[in-house]
């Protein structure tokens, strides 16, 4: 099969086209050939090897998985002897989280791993970044935020993939939502259910004091030091970038004060938590409260575009990469 194969860490240009062998199925595994797959902002800075602490889990001098990507949709291939919940033929999709592997033209994952069959209501494309934006925002939303019917919620990069999830999902639960972004994006993400938009180039959302019970801090460029007196009272801030300032804020605000700072590496969750999430986020789904929003697709062989595409930080919704012609 056609891989991208991860040469190391750095620029977009670490990926290589290659043909390797097909995966093989363990007992309790699917093959799945990849309709479409994902293209993140987790995934460009996992490939920068930066911050280092992250070569623990990836590989210290190189990463000690071939082949990147996490989130994938497509067809059921073949099937372990042990395999109960899925046959040859079936549509499905998930995040392979564990091994990758996704950045390919087939992909197996464990059929109790982060796996379900594709919703009538999703194509292929759109599902491919559901579990990412999705899961991810579910857990930030629900577990972080504890998310209530009424909460006023702030969402800031309301135009990217979790953002596009965040408001969907948050206008499920039955909160109020404001997504902040640029004003190419206004009418989007006012399209996608928000109750009010703030275009964050002609004016400053922390300048709006005590008024949001949530602020969901997507792309990290607002501390929660300059997020604080837009918090209610017991409000809380909830990003999923990392860095020494929040880390302390986190340490500070869990002994002192009511306003909380909280992080969340929605990724290094048990599995079986994962697995609820995705349960959860199938009911919305099918529900009809939430699609996936695509931004563009590249062919396989495209990789090192998609990547410097996403680097610049402008996409909406979604990026995909396309094994399949």
């Amino acid at each position: 099969m056609k891989a991208m194969i991860t040469t190391g860490y750095g620029s977009s240009d670490v990926f290589k086209l290659e043909t390797v062998a097909k995966p093989q199925v363990k007992p309790d595994e699917i093959m799945v050939k990849i309709h479409a797959s994902s293209v993140t902002k987790a995934d460009t800075m996992m490939r920068t090897g930066k911050p280092y602490i992250g070569r623990l889990m990836l590989g210290l001098t190189k990463p000690k998985h071939p082949i990147w990507g996490t989130g994938f949709a497509g067809v059921v291939e073949a099937v372990g002897p042990e395999v109960t919940e899925f046959q040859v033929g079936d549509k499905v999709f998930g995040e392979n989280i564990a091994t990758m592997g996704t950045y390919a033209e087939y992909v197996t994952v464990p059929e109790k791993g982060i796996v379900a069959h594709l919703p009538e209501n999703l194509s292929f494309d759109e599902a491919a970044g559901m579990c990412d934006g999705g899961i991810t925002s579910l857990n930030f939303l629900l577990n972080l935020g504890q998310i209530q019917a009424g909460q006023r919620v702030l969402i800031n990069g309301a135009s990217g993939a979790l953002g596009t999830a965040a408001i969907q999902i948050a206008r499920h639960f039955g909160a109020e939502v404001t997504g902040v972004c640029s004003t190419k994006n206004l009418d989007m993400v006012k399209e996608l259910g928000a109750h009010h938009v703030i275009d964050y180039t002609r004016e400053d959302f922390t300048a709006n004091t005590n008024t949001y019970d949530l602020i969901y801090e997507t792309v990290g460029v607002r501390s929660f030091g300059e997020c604080r007196d837009a918090l209610t009272e017991h409000g809380i801030y909830a990003s999923p970038v990392l860095g020494m300032p929040l880390l302390r804020n986190m340490m500070v605000t869990a002994l002192f004060g009511k306003k909380k700072a909280k992080f969340s590496a929605t990724g290094a969750l048990p599995v079986k938590e994962l697995r609820r999430l995705l349960d959860i986020l199938l009911e919305i789904i099918e529900a009809g409260h939430l699609r996936g929003i695509m931004d563009r697709s590249y062919p396989l062989e495209q990789l090192v575009e998609a990547h410097q595409y996403v680097d610049k930080g402008h996409k909406k919704g979604n990026v995909v990469l396309k094994p399949v012609a």
